[in-house]
């Protein structure tokens, strides 16, 4: 009887996950489409690679080239040519590193943060709309899932290993 229940158990879990893999599928189309929007208002062409790396320059600055190409997982002659860009537009800027003179850290300029904030406006406003009924608690909930799922350990915080 317990082969069984696990069994069932098991089931039921590979179904579940099924089903959470057709929502993240589809909420991934909608971020696509939506930094895809997000990058013609920061600036109009700009492909949803260099809005990527630009919102990761904003989120972590000041960093350096090396480190984002890691937390990216990018190709280092693509990433050079896409800061020059972003650099070029007035996004992002370079200062030298003090901790190391062979390397620059790169941030989101005044402009950059601007232009950003400006892009967002409009889907931030949307996902306020969108949970305006759910508790605090359920969102704040979903946001600490996601995390451990992406974290690779468990909901408690305990290490899957």
């Amino acid at each position: 009887m317990a082969e069984m229940s696990t069994q069932s158990d098991r089931e039921a879990r590979t179904l579940a996950v099924r089903a959470l893999e057709g929502e993240f599928s589809d909420l991934i189309a909608l971020f696509r489409r939506r930094i895809t929007e997000n990058a013609n208002r920061v600036s109009p062409g700009m492909l949803p690679g260099a809005y990527k790396v630009f919102t990761t320059i904003a989120r972590h600055e000041p960093v350096t080239q090396s480190a984002l190409a890691e937390m990216l997982a990018v190709d280092k002659g693509q990433l050079s040519r896409t800061v020059r860009e972003l650099a070029d537009l007035d996004l992002i800027e370079r200062t030298p590193d003090p901790t190391d003179g062979r390397s620059s850290l790169l941030s989101a300029t005044a402009r950059g943060h601007e232009r950003l904030a400006d892009a967002r406006g409009p889907q931030e406003g949307a996902l306020l709309e969108a949970l305006s009924d759910w508790r605090v608690e359920d969102i704040e909930n979903l946001a600490h899932l996601l995390h451990a799922l992406v974290a690779g350990s468990r909901p408690d915080g305990r290490s899957l290993s």
